[in-house]
């Protein structure tokens, strides 16, 4: 098979609706948009409108407020820390290695819940007072980036 030869396999492509191309193509003169009307015009398709009837964005009730300040943090537990050897320093690459965490977002905090029983050297973003306490108590370091 040579290069000038190759086509893509049967019932991949599809030819292009040609609209507006003379009466015998099927979409001709009107091209598909009907007679007249605001639907026929060049323009008309505002999206959301509703033909003068209060759109349905406007019409469902508004709750809340989206901090878009706000930090987000990937967050772990202190049990998911169990998953490394004693005495290895936990990082957040380390926590995508192991595929604790999948990205990192504004950082990573770590929650208090479940038990530490090995010394780590931990070096993340962020700590709850309990989860620094465990991973202390085990005899590792809780150190902030």
């Amino acid at each position: 098979m040579m290069l000038h030869e190759l086509k893509p396999a049967e019932g991949a492509s599809k030819a292009a609706k040609r609209k507006g191309r003379g009466a015998g193509s099927g979409n001709g003169k009107t091209a598909g948009y009907g007679h007249k009307g605001q639907k026929a015009r060049s323009g008309a398709k505002k999206a959301g409108f509703e033909g003068g009837q209060m759109p349905l964005q406007r019409r469902l009730p508004k709750r809340g407020f989206n901090n878009i300040f706000a930090t987000e943090y990937a967050t772990i537990k202190v049990s998911d820390l169990e998953k490394f050897e004693a005495g290895s320093t936990v990082d957040a690459n380390a926590l995508i290695e192991k595929g604790i965490i999948k990205k990192t977002l504004d950082g990573v905090k770590v929650l208090g819940n479940g038990t530490l029983t090995k010394a780590l050297n931990v070096k993340l973003t962020a700590y709850s007072a309990s989860a620094k306490e465990k991973i202390e108590k085990a005899g590792g370091k809780a150190e902030v980036i």
